[in-house]
Order: structure tokens, then sequence, then C-alpha cells
């Protein structure tokens, strides 16, 4: 049997079982018991630690175990979850977590994951609080239509303000990260030159989609999900949907994909096309987005920008 081990990450402990011997361990979910976790780890041969991606907390144990050269796998959480519902385990404790994610590792045999810069986890942080700070100023503009007290209007325009300071200084600062990486700076002339992608969407392309340019077209559909899922049993034919994949991706790519069939010849004939056969525009705007990024991963791909391929 496999030596996949499933860690299961709480806001204060960390819990690890080995698949192959059923061994367990609890640690603190920080520095010392990050170096206890790597240490028991390390006393047998593992292939494979599988965790949840779960935004803030598992970070550190990130870092650790690509420190310790071991190899990792991070799960959606809602998959994990799907998988213990299929093998009938119904109880959700952080002991019974960690034991179907050691066993999902197995079963699915996950691949491990390319571990990360420092420097890109920094940009994604920073797209992090960049969307937190969008929240807020969507909330702040909405208290402000039904504020009628002056005191609360000047707090929040003061807040307004605040924000889109603080908006401008991580933009500058990604700008910054992304100027020193010849990389990513090589991706985002790429993707800055498709009509309708700004430097702040070709970010969140990058950050939240940093497999472009290693996929095929089917696949980078899929991931951002925006690859239509088939519905059918028997003779029955249901709609085809997009479901899944990245949502931050997706709601990035939607004003592009407006702008898009505007000012790029192509994706307005395509959409005019489609509008022409009767799609709904919601949809024919869907199969922009989806073109838009097949378009990225194949230019970034090839190395090239989107006016060195034009007919």
């Amino acid at each position: 049997m496999q030596c996949t081990i499933g860690v299961d990450i709480a806001k204060d402990t960390l819990d690890a079982h080995r698949l192959s011997d059923g061994q367990r361990i609890q640690v603190s979910n920080d520095k010392s018991g990050h170096r206890e976790l790597v240490r028991w780890i390390g006393k047998g041969e593992v292939s494979l630690v599988v965790f949840e991606a779960t935004g803030a907390y598992h970070h550190q144990l990130e870092a650790m175990l690509t420190t310790a050269d071991i190899p990792f796998a991070k799960v959606n959480p809602r998959q994990a979850r799907r998988f213990a519902e299929a093998t009938g385990r119904l109880a959700k404790t952080d002991r019974v977590d960690a034991a179907m994610l050691a066993k999902m590792g197995a079963v699915l045999e996950l691949e491990r994951h390319e571990p990360k810069s420092k420097s890109f986890n920094e940009l994604r942080e920073l797209m992090t609080a960049r969307r937190a700070l969008i929240k807020d100023k969507v909330a702040a503009k909405t208290r402000l239509q039904t504020t009628r007290q002056t005191l609360l209007k000047h707090q929040i325009n003061a807040r307004l303000r605040q924000i889109e300071t603080q908006i401008q200084q991580i933009d500058a600062t990604v700008a910054e990260k992304v100027a020193q990486d010849d990389a990513l700076s090589h991706k985002l002339a790429i993707l800055i030159s498709i009509p309708g992608i700004a430097e702040v969407t070709a970010f969140s392309m990058i950050v939240e989609m940093p497999e472009l340019g290693i996929l095929d077209g089917k696949q980078a559909a899929c991931l951002a999900g925006l690859a239509p899922i088939s519905q059918q049993s028997g003779k029955w034919r249901g709609k085809e949907r997009i479901n899944g994949g990245r949502a931050f991706l997706r709601r990035a790519i939607y004003m592009p994909a407006l702008v898009a069939v505007q000012r790029n010849a192509d994706l307005k004939a395509k959409y005019n096309q489609l509008i022409r056969a009767g799609k709904p525009p919601k949809l024919a705007l869907t199969a922009i987005m989806r073109r838009l990024i097949v378009m990225a991963n194949a230019l970034i791909r090839d190395g090239r920008q989107w006016s060195e391929i034009r007919p």
C-alpha cells in the first residue's frame, strides 16, 4: 500500500494520518508544529501528503513541505467532501477527515503539485487582498446610497477614498513584482496584447491560472469552468452547462469579454454569429470568455503576442 498521508488543517491544529500503518499525530498549526510534523513524516518513505486548500491556514504548511522536499497535493474541500460521501463516510471530524484524505490520495492516485515560488505566493496574497477591497468598496457604495445622516456619509466617503488608495498601492506593488520576474513579465506582455485584457485582468489570470501555456485548449477551458458539461442519460438530452472551475478567474474574464466583442474583430464576428443563430446573449458571451482563455493559453504556449498572429 502506498505511504500516503492525509493532513486535516484547522486554525490551531493539524491532524495527520498515515495510510500504510494507520498511525496518527496531532500537532499545533504553527512553525514548531510544522517542524514536528515534518519529522514524523520523515520517519517513513512517503509517496504523497494530501491536504485541503484552506486559504491562509495551509500556506505555512505548504511552505514547510516544500522546504523539506516532501511531495504534496492540495485538493478542493468540496471534492474531498464528495469523495468521503461516495465512500459512505458521513461523519466529519478532524481525525476522520485526515484518514479520508490519505485514502483519497491513494485511491485517486493524485498527482504531486509543483510548489510555487515565494514571489508567486506573495502575488496571490496581494490579489486576494485586492478582491477583499473590491468587496468592501461595493458594500460601502451600497451603504452610501441608503444613508441619510451627513456624518455617516462623510465617513463612508472617507472609507471609499481609503479603499481606492489601498487598491492603487496593491496594483503598484503587483506590477513591480511581476516586472522583477522575467517569466511573469513575458506572460503579462502577451496577455495585455489581447484586445479587451487590461493589466489588472492579466494579473488575475497570471495568479489564478498559472497553468496557462502548458495545457491544451480543452483543459484550459475546463480549468476556468468555461467548458460546457454534457447532461444526458439514455434518450434524455439536457442542456449543456458550465460548472466548476475557478470562479475568480471566470469573474475576472467577464468584463474583458464584453470589451472584446467590441474591439476584437474576430470575436465580435463570432459573437454576432451566435446571436444570429438564436443563442442567448449570455451564452454567446460565455463562448467568447472561453475563446479568450483558449487564445491566451495558446499564445503563452507559443510565446507570441496576439498582434503577431493576426491574419
